[in-house]
């Protein structure tokens, strides 16, 4: 038994090919779909995935504000954010942020299951919503992915 093919091999940030990948979020359920993404953004769908380094994909999410919320979650979930200033706590809820900004659903929600490092905002940066089915990222070429769930 050779003992060298057991080590584990990390990957170096030079070795790394990001891939830009395409996803319609039309009808999809907010929670699955943010995991999904997540999980590409991270780069754990790929063989070489290291925790330690941002090896993931470009995503490219369209029709943010065609995507589904399961039950009473459109007008019972509220988001909860802060001025900065006394007595600056504000509670918004997901139909509320839908209708002004449908983007921004969908990047809380991709945002928050990120590690809140200096890794994670490095890898959130690789995340791109349109509430539209136009996107400014023809020239990278990106991949349709179904995903599934």
């Amino acid at each position: 038994m050779d003992s060298v093919s057991y080590k584990t091999r990390s990957i170096s940030p030079a070795e790394i090919q990001r891939e830009w990948v395409v996803v319609d979020a039309t009808d999809l359920v907010l929670g699955r779909l943010a995991s999904q993404v997540a999980s590409i953004i991270r780069g754990k769908h790929k063989t070489f995935y290291t925790p330690n380094i941002d090896c993931g994909d470009h995503v490219i999410i369209l029709n943010a504000e065609k995507v589904r919320l399961t039950g009473n979650k459109r007008e019972d979930k509220m988001h909860v954010y802060h001025t900065g200033y006394p007595g600056g706590q504000r509670h918004v809820s997901a139909r509320r942020i839908l209708e002004r900004t449908p983007e921004k659903l969908i990047e809380l929600a991709v945002r928050r299951m990120l590690p809140k490092t200096k890794l994670g905002h490095q890898m959130y940066a690789k995340l791109h919503v349109y509430a539209g089915n136009e996107h400014k990222h023809q020239a990278q070429n990106p991949k349709p992915l179904e995903l599934k769930y």
